[in-house]
Formats: C-alpha cells, structure tokens, sequence
C-alpha cells in the first residue's frame, strides 16, 4: 500500500494536524508542524516561505522506542519452529538453535532484517537483550558492536545480556561477561527466577553493575504460577544496596493471578525502588497459560493500571519475532500500541497511555525522548487516521516515517532475504546426519 501523503524534500508545514500533545489528556491535539532543516521550527516565522500541506487531521506521532526485543532470536522460526507452543517447547528449541547455527554471520543477518523493519514502521531506538552464554557472548556482542555503529543515525541500538541468575558469582564466568558489557556500553542483564540464594545473587548482580557503572534489565516471573515472585526480591535488594542507576523489569506476569494484597505490597515496593516496568503483552499471550486441550483463560499481561496508579514508569514493547518465544510479529511498534490496548484495557483511560510507547521507555533507557514541539528533531509518523478509533482499527500500513524532516522509504525487507540462512542450515544438519 503506498503512502497516503506526499511531502516535499524541502521546508515545509503541515496544517491541520492532529498532533501528539502530552499536556491534553487524550493526548492530541489539533494544530500545524513547520519543518525546516531536519527540525521543527517556529511556523509563524517565515510562514509564507514554505509550502503547507493539508493532514486532513491525521495523526502525528513521534517515533517510538521499543525497548525490550530478542534480535538475536528473531526469525529463526522457518528452521526452528516451537513444537507445541510452550515456554519450555521455547527454550529448548532456542538453545539448540543456538549452539548449531548462531554464527556471527547468522546473527548479523537476522539482526539486521529485524532493524530494517523496525526502521520501515517508524521506531528510532530499539533495546536488545543479547543470549550471552559463552561462547555466544563472544560472538553476538562484536556483532551488536558493528550494527550499532551502521544504524546510527537512523536508530539508537542499545544492548543488555541475556543469562540466568544462577551464573552471576563473584568468582564465575559471569565476570567476563560483566566486562564484555562495559567494554561494548551494554546494560547488564539476567533472568530471574526463584532459588535459595536469589537475594544474594542480586546483590552481587548489582555491586557488578555499580561497579562498572552500568544499568540493569531483568526478565522476571515469566509465568503463571503465583508462587513465583522474584520481581519483589529485586525491588527488595534494589532499596537495601541503594543502587542508584536505572533498573527495568520486563514481564512480571505472575503478579496478574497472585493474591491482592501479595501484589500491592510488590508494588508499593516497585514504586519505592524506582523501578522501570516493560509490558510484553503480545508473547506473553503466546505462551501463557497454553496447553492444547483447554482455552486460556488469562491473558498474561501484568498489573500496568496498578503501576501508573503508583508512578511506576511503565512502557510496551514487541519482546520476540517469528522465534519460538512468538511465532509472529515484526517490531511493529503499532501493532503493539493496537494490541496492548485491547489486551490490556488501555482505552477508556485518563490520561493517555502514549506516552508508554515513546517518552516512557525513552526515559527507561536512558534517552531523550522525541516530541513535536519546536527544537526537536523532525522525527514522527504522519497517519491518515485522525482519531483513536481510526488508528487502532486498521494496520495503518500507509503512515508515512519522516526522519530529520524527510519521508523515508518504507518498504520492508523481503523474508527472502534470509533463505540461505535456512538452505545452510538445512545443508549443514544434512552433512552431520
């Protein structure tokens, strides 16, 4: 579908717009956007020099942030599909994927498809969580390091390592890990889950990261079993260390199916500790509560009202792409803004959960978050549909991506793009049968 509006290479304003304002409680706006020299400038000034072009109300967005994807994993599903659509199925095939086929040229590949296609649908920065358990430490996280350089400019690439939480010691193979992230300006990272010694594990976790001077982002409580409550553990160990540098949970599903009042009291702790909260509602739909013989009956998305109720710092993100974790998807920051709202209830709302998608996570991840107002960078989406129910009804395949004031070619890479990943791993289990 091509785009539905033509915008000049030139200066220009866009008139009667329906534009991303924070400050209203829906957050729009109706108003004009002048642009010239790559950023948004004062319209009243020089007014006559430039063309206007009619939005016809259509919305204006700043790009998003997605801020919790697997690049490394993604796209793997055509050789390593999820036999029966399990988070175990998941994890087993993932580590057989890995051992046999993520080479750097494996890995590269499909991390660059999946930067493409999030650059086509509109998101400027995008936070990878790397599997880091040696040897693929040493593999990924060069590569990470060259396609960081590559796509500067067009998206901010960010990293955090991948482990369980039963690798962090003081004296284990996780300290050259540890290393490995500061070298390559990562954020430290790991899985938790619940074990004896949690606390103490996190406790080193965090003297690692103070002392290389980097932030946190964990996977927790992945899961609906009400038992399992580590997010607590890490608000726990967050207050009594006093580390001070920016740390994000993502997940955190069992805390929708335990008890109120064992819930409230994780919370309190969230928002004390100053936590950061990602919400990955389209894989957690995928794998929770799946077995083949009975319907869902929970959706797997944890307490997002109950945090913003608190101040908690809550974002949305695509988590997993066509790989065992979620066997669809393509960073699509839309999809997931179209989705969340109806998974998790983010309509009928005051005020606007937009800001879940671009300002939260921005702030989570250390960024400037992009806006429409005057100085900023000329980086938003310009869609046909004019209200809300307008653009969470369709895909809105036809928005048109400016970056520095310039409309971007949207097409998005062909999957054919990735076929001899599959012939030479298809050939490769061929030569060792």
């Amino acid at each position: 579908m091509s785009d539905f509006l033509t915008l000049p290479k030139g200066p220009f304003t866009l008139e009667n717009a329906t534009l991303f304002d924070p400050s209203h409680p829906n957050g729009l706006s109706t108003g004009s956007v002048s642009i010239a020299d790559g950023h948004i400038v004062d319209g009243s000034k020089g007014a006559n020099t430039c063309p206007s072009i009619d939005a016809k109300g259509g919305i204006v967005l700043p790009t998003f942030v997605d801020m919790h994807t697997h690049l490394d994993k993604g796209h793997i599903w055509g050789r390593a599909p999820n036999p029966d659509g399990t988070f175990m199925g998941a994890l087993t095939t993932v580590g057989e994927d890995r051992v046999a086929n993520w080479s750097a040229e494996d890995v590269r590949a499909r991390m660059n498809f999946s930067l493409k296609c999030a650059y086509a649908h509109g998101t400027s920065a995008v936070r990878t969580h790397l599997d880091s358990l040696p040897p693929q430490d040493s593999i990924s996280w060069p590569v990470f390091r060259e396609l960081r350089e590559e796509w500067a400019g067009r998206i901010t690439l960010q990293a955090a390592c991948l482990v369980p939480i039963d690798m962090v010691e003081n004296d284990g193979g996780f300290l050259g890990t540890a290393n490995t992230v500061a070298e390559s300006g990562g954020t430290l990272g790991a899985v938790t889950y619940p074990m004896p010694d949690l606390a103490e594990r996190l406790e080193t976790f965090f003297a690692m990261a103070a002392e290389r001077g980097l932030d946190a982002d964990f996977h927790a409580d992945e899961t609906g079993d009400p038992s399992v409550a580590t997010l607590r553990t890490i608000a726990e160990t967050v207050l009594k260390t006093g580390f001070d540098a920016p740390v994000t949970v993502g997940h955190c599903c069992s805390l929708a199916v335990q008890d109120e009042s064992e819930a409230d009291r994780t919370l309190d702790l969230v928002a004390k500790a100053g936590l950061n909260i990602v919400s990955l509602p389209l894989c957690n739909l995928y794998l929770q509560a799946r077995d083949s013989d009975t319907t869902p009956r929970w959706r797997g998305v944890t307490l997002v009202h109950e945090m913003r109720k608190r101040g908690i710092n809550v974002s949305f993100a695509s988590d997993n792409t066509r790989d065992p974790f979620y066997a669809y998807g393509d960073l699509d920051m839309v999809e997931v803004l179209r989705e969340s709202t109806r998974i998790a209830h983010l309509d009928h709302t005051q005020p606007h959960w937009f800001d879940a998608f671009c300002a939260n996570p921005a702030n989570a991840c250390g960024l400037t978050a992009n806006d429409i107002s005057v100085g900023s960078t000329a980086d938003f989406i310009v869609f046909k549909a004019r209200s809300m129910t307008e653009l969470l009804a369709r895909p809105q395949s036809d928005r048109v991506v400016v970056r520095q004031g310039k409309a971007i070619d949207r097409t998005l890479p062909d999957y054919a793009e990735l076929d001899h990943l599959m012939t030479q791993t298809k050939e490769a289990q061929r030569m060792s049968a």
